[in-house]
């Protein structure tokens, strides 16, 4: 019998060492975390789809499911609307707009702080600014965040929209309407379609932004109630975000563009678009960030500056304190690990 009692014990220990180790695993399991992106894989996306493929999200103890969206306006409107999502990625002009009529939403981080709407046109066809558009074609899409900004953009060259021909093109259309050379410029996001249009057609942007039409343009937001019993996650994917975008423009965007493939295998993406997309965006991030600031931390003037541009758009009725629109310190400095990598 005692020879027995050593095997006892060491099936007690076992024991206990297996409860211990799942104890452990248990307090470690990475917290659930679902976000709803902007819109089909593109390359805005490159720093999630990196941060996922990489490995970084679970090292800062977070399990993160990422789902495709079908437009700002609706990924506003269904993560601000309702408990499915924790987080949303938008422009974030339309998050803004949303929370001045009721919407319980707010920023957590800007990444690209200039708007992304601007002018497309040709390369070499001498158009430079609002001023040489006088009796030019050019298309728009009624009802998209371009359209309530024409007037001040036209105005800034001294012009009114009868000094030139409007085209109302639905949005899906509008890329290859411009591409086939239908019109003589198009009113729409710069980064997403300057690399698609300008593979059969070269061109080139102009930022509403230059032209006193500012406001922050993509970035993350999340409803107060989530903010309220899942702030810490919401930080840390954040966080994560930032730093991953800050790895991109490091030099490591083909890697970021294989991120983007290799996580969406199904979308059958262009490589050289989503590397035209991650080049095209690196203008309206404004980097780099303001001194002592990691990359993605609100800038409270861009905001004063956002309420003043929808204001005047007659977009915004309420609201005219910009800093009612972010929460501050959501985004920290963090390296990910393997973020030091060499190009």
């Amino acid at each position: 019998m005692t020879a027995s009692i050593p095997k006892l014990v060491a099936r007690l220990l076992a024991g206990c060492m297996g409860l211990a180790l799942a104890a452990s695993a248990a307090a470690q399991a990475p917290e659930k975390l679902k976000v709803r992106l902007d819109w089909t894989p593109w390359g805005v996306h490159a720093a999630f789809h990196l941060a996922q493929q990489k490995g970084w999200f679970k090292a800062a103890g977070l399990d993160v499911e990422m789902e495709d969206g079908n437009g700002s306006v609706t990924t506003v409107q269904i993560v601000g609307g309702g408990e499915q999502f924790d987080v949303g990625h938008a422009a974030l002009a339309s998050m803004m707009i949303a929370r001045d009529k009721g919407l319980p939403v707010k920023a957590v981080a800007v990444f690209a702080r200039l708007s992304d709407v601007g002018l497309l046109v040709p390369q070499g066809a001498g158009i430079k600014g609002p001023q040489d558009l006088k009796g030019k074609k050019v298309a728009y899409t009624a009802g998209s965040l371009e359209a309530p900004f024409i007037d001040a953009f036209l105005a800034a060259g001294g012009l009114k929209k009868s000094d030139i021909e409007l085209i109302n093109v639905d949005a899906a259309g509008k890329a290859a309407t411009y591409a086939a050379g239908r019109t003589d410029a198009a009113f729409s996001t710069i980064p997403f379609f300057l690399p698609v249009v300008s593979q059969t057609r070269p061109s080139e942007g102009i930022r509403f932004a230059d032209y006193k039409l500012n406001m922050p343009s993509f970035g993350l937001f999340a409803p107060e109630s989530k903010l309220a019993t899942r702030r810490e996650a919401i930080s840390k994917f954040a966080s994560v975000v930032g730093a991953a975008w800050q790895y991109v423009y490091d030099g490591h965007e083909d890697e970021a563009v294989d991120a983007i493939v290799a996580q969406r295998p199904q979308a059958k993406l262009d490589k050289k678009v989503l590397r035209g997309q991650i080049d095209a965006l690196r203008g309206f991030f404004q980097l780099p960030p303001p001194a002592g600031q990691p990359l993605g931390a609100p800038v409270a003037a861009d905001w004063a500056t956002a309420v003043k541009t929808l204001t005047d758009a007659g977009l915004l009725k309420t609201i005219k304190d910009g800093n009612d629109f972010f929460v501050p310190g959501m985004v920290r400095a963090v390296a990910p690990a393997g973020a030091t990598a060499t190009k």
